[in-house]
């Protein structure tokens, strides 16, 4: 059978791929410290769950429209409000199968064969296959550790050609943890409101930040800057809701009409009585989220901290996101052989930098225990001065 070129073209996700191998050697016995899946190991809080089960109870079992229930559009609506300062309609809201989704959507709507979309590197490994999928092409811009691995403006302009569709923005930033403060984001946005693009703005760890730090959504900055961007968001992280599969975006309604299109020709609308439970997340009490930050916050500052005693090892401290991103080039070996060394004698996993965009580095979630966190430390610090 011959496939589809551009579903060939697609490379599995390594975070995964690595995360069921260590999955794998835990049932089978091994005592494994994982680092690998960007899941909080938090449950999710019991109001949202009781929102959800009553759902079941009074039987909304049955399709839920489209674009999803108009009650959850709407809350969506008032907490981007709210909260991100964005001015959005409920029939600017889109809710789908999680914020990847979202994504994925967006891109099949904007992307014509050939469209360029700017990614800052390092990036979530899922952005450029799925504008590849899109038939896009990905435009890789480095941030430097010099930076905080962050993009400057004028990194942007000169990557801008007459192709360019959109620009990506994650802050805060899977891999990195990095966080743009507003003067940052202000500078990059007016670059790409000047030359005309679409600027997709993934704020799925907006509530993760520490030390004070500000998550600014980038449509919040200026009438102009709101007409061009897409805003990205869902409730797999800061609720710990990632088996519920659920996200959304809102935007231009031309946008937003597009991705309802093609969701209505592939999944159709998200789970019914999930999104009940989602309702419930955003208009029930805020507490479990702080908690949970609290607890990543701990994890972030010991982590980071036994990292950079490692002789050889470097590494940004995060602000923001559960994930520190150390580089680990002084040793000589490429991330993807490092972590399937690290793997096999120590039995731990991290996942390799290269799909993110940096071989010089691995990255390690600290969405789990801290006693996993103490442990792995151990083992990497023994891996390494074995080296």
């Amino acid at each position: 059978m011959e496939l589809n070129v551009r579903v060939k073209g697609i490379a599995p996700s390594l975070t995964l791929a690595i995360d069921a191998k260590a999955k794998g050697m835990a049932a089978a016995g091994e005592k494994v410290c994982g680092f690998g899946a960007g899941e909080p190991d938090f449950d999710t809080p019991e109001h949202i769950k009781e929102a959800a089960a009553k759902a079941l109870k009074e039987g909304k079992t049955k399709y839920a429209p489209n674009d999803g229930v108009m009650e959850l559009r709407i809350a969506v609506a008032e907490k981007l409000a709210q909260e991100n300062k964005l001015s959005y309609k409920p029939e600017q809201v889109l809710v789908s199968n999680g914020a990847k989704h979202s994504l994925y959507n967006i891109f099949m709507a904007m992307c014509n064969d050939g469209d360029e979309v700017i990614i800052p590197s390092p990036y979530w490994l899922s952005y450029p296959e799925m504008v590849r999928m899109a038939g896009g092409k990905p435009v890789f811009v480095r941030g430097h550790e010099a930076n905080g691995l962050k993009i400057l403006p004028d990194q942007l302009e000169a990557a801008i050609t007459p192709r360019t569709r959109a620009l990506i923005l994650n802050s805060p930033s899977n891999p990195t943890g990095m966080v743009y403060t507003r003067a940052e984001l202000k500078a990059l946005a007016e670059v790409a409101v000047r030359r005309g693009l679409y600027i997709v703005s993934d704020e799925i760890y907006e509530r993760m930040v520490y030390d004070g730090v500000e998550a600014v959504s980038v449509g919040a900055l200026s009438p102009e800057i709101f007409k061009q961007t897409i805003t990205v968001n869902g409730f797999s992280k800061p609720y710990a809701m990632t088996g519920w599969r659920l996200g959304y975006y809102a935007g231009p309604m031309e946008i937003v009409k597009a991705g309802s299109a093609l969701q209505s020709h592939s999944t159709s609308a998200p789970n019914t009585f999930a999104q009940y439970g989602a309702i419930a997340a955003l208009r029930g009490p805020q507490d479990c989220v702080r908690r949970m930050v609290e607890a990543f916050d701990q994890r972030r500052q010991y982590l980071h901290k036994r990292l950079v005693s490692i002789p050889g090892v470097t590494c940004v401290k995060p602000a923001g996101a559960f994930y520190v991103f150390p580089n680990i080039a002084s040793f000589g070996v490429a991330s993807i052989r490092f972590a399937e060394l690290l793997l096999e004698k120590e039995k731990m996993a991290v996942v390799p930098g290269l799909p993110f965009g940096a071989d010089e580095n691995i990255r390690l979630s600290y969405a789990c225990a801290m006693s996993n966190i103490e442990e792995g430390m151990t083992r990497l610090e023994r891996f390494v001065a074995a080296m």
